[in-house]
């Protein structure tokens, strides 16, 4: 198995999914403008799975293209309120609204993994897993909220599942690697086959 693979992301969690999972990583960020590919995937009706694919394929393609013959992981993860995108908010009172919008109902956590190579992709995986909020009064949500850090608030979604945010579900249905970003399990299978 390659002892070596680039991680197009910023994401602290990834890189300790990986630590943890012996798999060195170098993390090379993509900085892809997120919103942008969105907003025009959105104007051509495509789902949140497909959002989150595209998303991934092309963080590990442009990374992939300035680093000849090396592996490039790539990885995104969305929400998807019954066929609504939910992104990551810009504000705290965006997070609000997001936490009402989920307040009391099932969504699905999307995560999408891609490997590329010389700026293609060579592998890619895609996994769910459901996630169903308790239900909170609004002062209970702003209360949750003052616990959460900008830090944490802008780079996980709404709930980092990991620290403050387990608290808010009744029920997490799924892997927990992919509720953290990154469907270790698949990732390693491959890495395996290719060794």
């Amino acid at each position: 198995m390659p002892n070596k693979i680039i991680l197009a992301s910023k994401s602290k969690i990834r890189k300790q999914i990986l630590e943890k999972n012996n798999i060195e990583s170098i993390v090379e960020p993509s900085n892809v403008d997120e919103e942008i590919v969105k907003i025009s995937l959105l104007k051509e009706k495509a789902t949140p799975e497909l959002i989150s694919k595209n998303l991934a394929e092309l963080k590990a393609n442009k990374v992939s293209m300035k680093k000849t013959d090396e592996m490039v992981l790539g990885a995104d993860s969305v929400i998807d309120l019954g066929g609504e995108l939910i992104s990551k908010p810009g504000s705290r009172d965006e997070a609000m609204e997001i936490l009402k919008k989920l307040n009391g109902k099932s969504h699905f956590l999307i995560s999408s993994v891609c490997i590329s190579k010389n700026g293609s992709m060579i592998w890619n995986y895609t996994d769910k897993a459901t996630l169903t909020m308790k239900n909170f009064s609004d002062d209970q949500l702003k209360n949750y909220l003052s616990k959460i850090s900008d830090e944490n608030l802008y780079s996980y979604n709404v709930y980092q599942i990991e620290g403050e945010g387990r608290n808010l579900f009744q029920e997490i249905k799924g892997d927990e690697d992919t509720v953290m970003g990154l469907p270790i399990k698949k990732i390693k299978q491959y890495l395996d086959e290719t060794r």
